[in-house]
């Protein structure tokens, strides 16, 4: 591994001339001797290019809101686990090094987290570029998913333990970390429980924290539905009232979840039954486990479908979901 100039500086005009000439090549990032290792690697090859950035004993990569950048995990020969971040675009890896740069100058000379340079990174650069667009119907079923089970469990923990503990928008594994277990959140207008699961650590537990998998279904509600604004602006207040020290992370969560009040949306929604708590080791799912090393190896990220219907409901679940409504 070659060590840059101090500080992580890196001109297009090298990373180009390696990946014309096909070869591979890495450079040090971050200060020797120092950690996280960060390191900007091109393939063999000269395929594509990529920042590693080292993870801690029990440190998860982030998880990406964007389509065109992947962030998974791998073990390098120096036996780190490093976090490896690269667009699935080839014709974006110009804006993408820039991207990767400013992340890495985040983590070595601000000495942010991994999970708050990229982050940081992301929203500056959204907020520059100010491209609103609608949510997709998927993401704002999934927001309104969320906000129902902050809601219910505002109602036995306070709405400050529950703001703390949705963690889903910063990139975290799951939804939602709770005292002793973890909730992720599926929700789907299908008439069948049909998910979509990213990733091989969205249904694996951590140690020692039992997860559990919430399956909620809506509908159309019509003048008896709740719109997401409506919804939004509930919670908000709940906040403001109950637990104004929070707000700020509210706010935060709501705006990563892709929630902007650029125009009034008029489509209502309610659940169309009760919600379905399951076990998550009792969720059809694909584990590392299940899959040999060497293959993962070869994979770079994994999407798939699983489907609960007629499974039945967990018995000895730490919060009570019946009855769920939207805020």
């Amino acid at each position: 591994m070659t060590d840059a100039e101090p500080g992580p500086v890196l001109a297009w005009s090298t990373v180009e001339h390696y990946l014309g000439e096909g070869l591979g090549a890495s450079y040090r990032l971050s200060p020797a001797d120092s950690h996280p290792v960060v390191s900007y690697e091109v393939g063999h090859g000269g395929r594509d290019i990529a920042l590693f950035v080292e993870l801690g004993r029990h440190q998860q990569p982030p998880r990406s809101p964007l389509p065109a950048v992947d962030i998974d995990q791998v073990a390098v020969d120096t036996g780190l686990r490093m976090a490896r971040i690269r667009t699935t675009q080839t014709d974006l890896m110009r804006d993408f090094h820039d991207l990767a740069l400013a992340v890495a100058d985040r983590i070595v000379t601000q000495n942010r987290s991994l999970d708050r340079a990229f982050h940081e990174t992301v929203d500056n650069w959204s907020s520059l570029l100010d491209r609103p667009g609608a949510l997709s119907i998927e993401r704002r079923i999934g927001l309104l998913g969320e906000l129902a089970i902050l809601a219910r469990l505002a109602e036995s923990y306070g709405w400050e333990s529950a703001v703390d503990a949705w963690t889903g928008p910063y990139g975290e594994e799951h939804d939602f970390a709770l005292p002793g277990f973890d909730i992720e959140v599926k929700t789907t207008l299908a008439e069948r429980r049909r998910h979509v699961i990213h990733g091989l650590g969205q249904l694996q537990a951590a140690p020692d924290r039992p997860l559990w998998f919430a399956s909620l279904r809506f509908t159309r509600g019509g003048a008896g539905g709740r719109t997401l604004t409506e919804s939004v602006d509930a919670v908000r207040d709940a906040v403001t009232d109950r637990a104004p020290a929070v707000l700020a992370r509210l706010n935060t969560a709501l705006e990563r979840s892709g929630w902007m009040r650029r125009r009034e949306d008029d489509e209502r929604w309610t659940p169309r039954d009760e919600a379905l708590l399951l076990a998550a080791d009792s969720v059809p799912r694909l584990t590392p486990g299940i899959l040999a090393a060497a293959s993962l190896e070869r994979i770079s990220a994994v999407r798939y479908e699983t489907d609960v219907t007629g499974l039945a409901p967990a018995h000895g679940a730490p919060v009570d979901f019946s009855g769920l409504r939207l805020p």
